[in-house]
Order: C-alpha cells, then structure tokens, then sequence
C-alpha cells in the first residue's frame, strides 16, 4: 500500500468515525480556550474540565486574570500537573495580552508565542480552533497515532510529525484530522493497549500489520 493509499483509507475511516470532532475542552470565548490549553499540557482535557468551572467563575476574563494574584490563580488549578508553573503562567499571559494586544487573542502563531506558557502546539490549537486556520497541533495523541498508522516515517519529534502531516493533508481540513487523530489516540489507539479490535483503521495501519504479523510467527 502506497502512503497516498494508506492517506486515503485513513482520512475515509475516521471521517466516518468522528464525521464532527472538535475540542473537548470546554470554554465560552477565545481567552477561556487560551487558558484551558495552557492548563492541558501534560494533563488530561477530562482534568482541566473539572477545575475551570471554577476558576473562569473566579477570573472569567483576560482583566480579572492579569489582576489576580498568582496564589489565588494557584487554589483553584492545584489539582492539575504542575500548578506553581501554570498559575504563573495565566496570570503573566493575561498581563501580556492587555499590553501588547489590547486583551485581544492574536491570530498569528508567532505572536502567540510569546506568551507565557504558549508555545507551538498550543499556539496551533488556538489558531486552529479559534481562527480557523489550516494548523496541526501536534499532542503526544496525534504523535503516536500517526506513527502507527503509518502516516508518518521516522517522525523522531512532535515537529517532523506536523511537517509531515501538513505535508501530506495540503488539500484536507487540517484542523479536524487534527481532532479525529487525538479522539482516535485517546479512546481506541492508545498508548498501552490500542484497542484495535474496535477500530476501522486496521486495514490501512502499520502497526496492526506488525502485530497480525507477530501473533502468526508465535504459533
């Protein structure tokens, strides 16, 4: 099968399963989307769910942010990974935007950036999801899942992955293979036991081939 096939087949397959994937973070403006990224790096969508309510109750807007102390910020996220850095973070974020944007989210990846506790992927997500932008935000989901799908070839980092898929989706809508990737790694294609008997994808996955492949030899 050539890569362009397996492309084909894929992007078939997932379009049937996830027809309307989207984030699964929740949020009510494109600050509150901001913030709930920021608060998923390595955490999980479910997590940062649960403590937004409350927190966006506390600091709904980009102001009431940039005016809160960072320990305020720090008691309602405490129960996320690594909550010192990421109160921090919002708090200084917020600070930024009113003065370098007017507590305006920019559309540009590159100024997003420079943001505190913004980097790439995150910038890609909120340009993604809030712009519209043809981006592929790479998580550690769309990494593995990628590999083992085979849409990707000694993809070593999360980069070579999104060059390759950008490279290779030109003319698809890059943001929701984006979410089907990730809903793809977080329910069935996951890290320690990919539940390949409820996926559609094994006719066109590398990594299913390998693992048919090997249960054969072993008897």
């Amino acid at each position: 099968m050539t890569k362009k096939e397996r492309y084909t087949l894929t992007l078939q397959y997932l379009n049937e399963m996830y027809p309307d994937a989207q984030t699964e973070l929740h949020y009510t403006d494109s600050f509150q989307l901001l913030v709930a990224v920021i608060l998923s790096a390595q955490c999980t969508d479910k997590r940062v769910n649960m403590i937004t309510p409350h927190l966006f109750s506390k600091f709904p807007t980009c102001q009431a942010m940039a005016n809160a102390k960072v320990e305020d910020v720090f008691k309602c996220i405490k129960s996320i990974s690594y909550p010192n850095s990421k109160a921090r973070y919002l708090v200084t974020c917020a600070k930024q935007l009113i003065e370098k944007f007017n507590a305006q989210i920019p559309s540009d990846t590159q100024q997003l950036q420079t943001l505190a506790g913004v980097g790439r992927k995150t910038a890609n997500v909120v340009a993604s999801v809030v712009f519209h932008q043809n981006k592929m935000p790479v998580d550690t989901h769309v990494h593995r899942v990628s590999k083992r799908i085979g849409l990707t070839t000694n993809a070593k980092t999360v980069r070579n992955t999104e060059d390759e898929l950008m490279n290779n989706l030109k003319n698809n809508d890059i943001a929701l293979v984006h979410h089907q990737l990730i809903l793809l790694g977080r329910y069935i294609c996951q890290a320690r036991k990919p539940k390949c008997n409820e996926c559609k994808l094994t006719l066109c996955c590398k990594y299913f081939v390998t693992l048919q492949n090997r249960n054969n030899n072993v008897k």
